[in-house]
């Protein structure tokens, strides 16, 4: 165990003396954890559980969060998530299963393969599969696979105001902490944005892959044809990736250049 850098308390006279200062060191000690763990990100995303009024003093709201089945504020600390990066890469293997297909199976993946090329050229191709995750095709760049992984990550985890803001290592996440995770998975942010602030990421204008849609009080983004949004889920741990569309008026459209 690492030696404590508060010093001993003082020595004093008598049993009683001795119990009171060892009992207050123990407490100097408590507090000391406390102060590291709140500076390490040891409770990460437990400050903005009240929030939000917290998270709305930060610029943080959401004009969407009662279309996005908010996390109950008496709920209690949930499983946190992984660091963006280990979620990309502990992604599992989509590749196909070992063993011969069959002629019917080879028929339908030949089939699927033309339908994923028609798709790629006006801009990629993702497909929904089974718990709400999303599949990125193998053949789609190393960036959309990894922001896949990431969404994949925390596609059904709550969602609550001000989540994934303090951390990208949280319980339950925003609409901007959502697509911030995503993002990050992919090295392609290194702190959570709002979504005033995704209006200004990466370059303008609609990708090939992926498009971050933000205005000052909401944020999604389609990639490969598939919505990743906190508004619209089918209940509170329904999926973040949807397969309808939703418009985009009143939204500016960035991407990250090349995809």
């Amino acid at each position: 165990m690492r030696a404590s850098r508060y010093p001993a308390p003082v020595a004093l006279r008598g049993k009683r003396a001795r119990l009171v200062g060892l009992l207050g060191g123990a407490a100097l000690v408590a507090a000391s954890v406390v102060v590291m763990l709140a500076g390490h990100g040891g409770g990460p995303g437990r400050a903005e559980r009240t929030s939000a009024s917290n998270s709305q003093a930060s610029g943080i709201h959401d004009s969407e969060e009662a279309q996005s089945f908010p996390e109950p504020a008496s709920s209690g600390p949930g499983t946190l998530a992984k660091d963006p990066a280990q979620a990309a890469a502990a992604a599992v293997d989509t590749g196909p299963s070992p063993g011969a297909p069959s002629d019917a199976e080879v028929r339908r993946e030949l089939q699927q393969l033309q339908d994923w090329k028609r798709r790629a050229r006006a801009g990629g191709a993702i497909a929904l599969g089974r718990r709400g995750h999303a599949r990125a095709p193998a053949g789609s760049p190393a960036a959309v696979q990894d922001m896949v992984a990431g969404g994949n990550a925390i596609a059904t985890f709550p969602y609550r105001l001000g989540g994934g803001h303090g951390s990208f290592v949280d319980d339950a996440y925003d609409c901007s902490g959502s697509v911030s995770y995503a993002l990050a998975a992919a090295g392609l942010l290194d702190t959570p944005l709002t979504s005033g602030e995704l209006m200004k990421w990466g370059v303008a204008g609609p990708g090939r892959w992926m498009t971050v849609y933000a205005n000052p009080g909401h944020v999604f983004m389609i990639v490969g044809g598939i919505r990743f949004d906190t508004s619209g889920r089918a209940g509170p741990r329904g999926s973040r990736w949807q397969p309808p569309q939703r418009s985009a008026a009143g939204f500016v459209a960035r991407h990250w250049p090349g995809l």
